[in-house]
Order: structure tokens, then C-alpha cells, then sequence
């Protein structure tokens, strides 16, 4: 049984600031090494519960965030970019259920840290009419491989907004949001504890039973809120998209990895605008 631990940082236990998630500066270094030991505790716990291999994917910006000397050593790493799979970078080698560890709430919602894909890009993201989020979004992009999610932990608000999407995983709230920057946290031992008794659990409930992937049938059309008109002029540059108006614009595709891929490739141009 293979594992990929897709972990990302705006959700782990103790992170409220931007500067905690961005390099450069002390309290950065300090998160990733959270970010690191919550990954190491969903390793743990998928090993106790019966996983033969995993692969941990760095999920968060430039996807090198993780410290590959404070990983453990009975999991390798997934690190860099660019990568067509992106959060889900990993599941073309074949595996058997994701666990996202250390998400957050989608852009325009009252989590921690909440954004969607790139928070100066995209204001909102809709999916054949659902708004998603990057756990949504790449759910359903493990979904069209035919791989669940069985594990997901962060704020209450990602929960709240995730737990229908994946019905049967198991969920670890690491903290409470008050707003964007603010809230109460478990301790990082606390929640590094809670993380691995929840990955034994879900392996264990993967190997008597999977759950449905979450899917999205083709065709896919994505309509696309960006954060200003600017950025809209910016991305209709692209022949294939369409503007609605001032701040919005969409296109339709085959798959969702596709979808995937533009938008990764829209978060990419926006750069040009900074």
C-alpha cells in the first residue's frame, strides 16, 4: 500500500502570519520545521496503520519548504516545480490514497492564511458551478485517477468547507480560525500526536474499505474570479479563455488535470503584475 502526504503550511498548528509561510526571515524557518514534524507524524502514523511506502509531497510555494534532513528517512520526498501534478505531485508513480496535511480554507473565506492557489491571483475558483478551493480543486484531480482522499487536517473552516467533499476520511483540526491571522492552536506537539493516531486510523480503514474518489466528470468548465481587472487583461491573453466581465473569465477543458495545470500556469503570469 502506497501513501502520498500531500502537506502544505498555512495549516499547521501555530501558523497565523504571512511571515511564517514566506522565506527569508526567522519565523519562517521555525514553521517549516512544524511543517516537516507534521509530516513526519502522518509518516509515523501511516506505517503503524499498515502503509508499505510513502511519498511526502512539499505542497506549499515553491515546493522546497520541507527539510529533507528532518524527514523520516522510511519516506521519500517530492520537492521543486515546476511539476505537472503539482499538490498531487507523486500519484503518477501509482498510489492508493492521499492524506493532505497542514491545509487551509479557500480565497474569500474566514480561515487562517485562506487563499486559493495564489492569494494575489484568484479571488475565487468555481468547478462545473462548485466553488473549490486547492483541496477541492486537487482532490478532484486525485479523484480522476482514482485515488481518495482518506486524511485531511487544519483549521476548523477547511474542515467545515472539505468534510463533504471526502465522506469516510478522517479529519484533525489543528486549530480554530478568528479571521485571517488569528485564532487558538493546538500546541505542535499536541497536533503532531493527533495527526498520527488519525493517519493509523485512516490506513487501517483504507485497507478493510476504500472510499469513492471524489469526481468530477469532463467536460470541465472553470470560471475564474481574479483580484483584479488587471489580472483578468493579464490571463485573456491565453486565447482559450473567455472574459464575462471585469474580474472574471472562464474556459472548458477535458480533465481536471488540465484545469489543474492552467490555472497553475495563470498563478505563474500573474507574477509579471507584482
Amino acid at each position: 500500500m502506497k501513501i502520498l502526504i500531500s502537506t502544505d503550511i498555512e495549516g499547521v498548528a501555530g501558523v497565523f502570519h504571512a511571515e511564517q509561510v514566506r522565506a527569508g526571515n526567522g519565523e519562517y524557518e521555525r514553521a517549516r520545521a512544524w511543517m516537516t514534524a507534521e509530516a513526519n507524524a502522518a509518516v509515523q502514523g501511516a506505517i503503524a496503520g499498515g502503509a508499505e511506502e510513502i511519498l511526502v509531497n512539499d505542497s506549499h510555494g515553491g515546493f522546497r519548504n520541507l527539510l529533507p534532513d528532518g524527514l523520516d528517512e522510511r519516506a521519500r520526498l517530492v520537492l521543486g516545480k515546476p511539476r505537472y501534478l503539482g499538490m498531487m505531485g507523486g500519484l503518477e508513480e501509482g498510489c492508493d490514497a492521499v492524506f493532505m496535511i497542514g491545509y487551509h480554507s479557500r480565497s474569500q473565506g474566514r480561515g487562517v492564511l485562506a487563499h486559493t492557489i495564489n492569494s494575489f491571483a484568484f479571488s475565487r475558483v468555481f468547478i462545473n458551478g462548485m466553488e473549490l478551493g486547492e483541496a477541492g480543486l486537487y482532490g478532484a484531480l486525485a479523484g480522476e485517477m482514482g485515488v481518495p482522499v482518506i486524511l485531511g487536517t487544519g483549521d476548523d473552516v477547511f474542515i467545515s468547507e472539505t468534510r463533504d467533499t471526502f465522506p469516510g476520511a478522517e479529519w484533525v483540526q489543528t486549530k480554530v480560525a478568528h479571521g485571517q491571522g488569528s485564532g487558538v492552536t493546538l500546541s505542535p506537539a499536541a497536533s503532531r500526536r493527533a495527526i498520527a493516531a488519525a493517519a493509523e486510523t485512516a490506513v487501517r480503514n483504507l485497507k478493510k474499505q476504500a472510499p469513492v474518489p471524489f469526481h468530477i466528470p469532463a467536460p470541465i468548465e472553470c470560471r475564474l474570479q481574479t483580484q483584479s481587472a488587471a489580472l483578468a487583461d493579464l490571463f485573456c491573453m491565453w486565447p482559450t479563455l473567455e472574459r464575462v466581465d471585469g474580474v472574471t473569465l472562464r474556459f472548458t477543458t477535458d480533465s481536471m488535470q488540465a484545469a489543474v495545470r492552467t490555472l497553475n500556469s495563470l498563478a505563474a503570469m500573474s507574477f509579471m503584475l507584482r
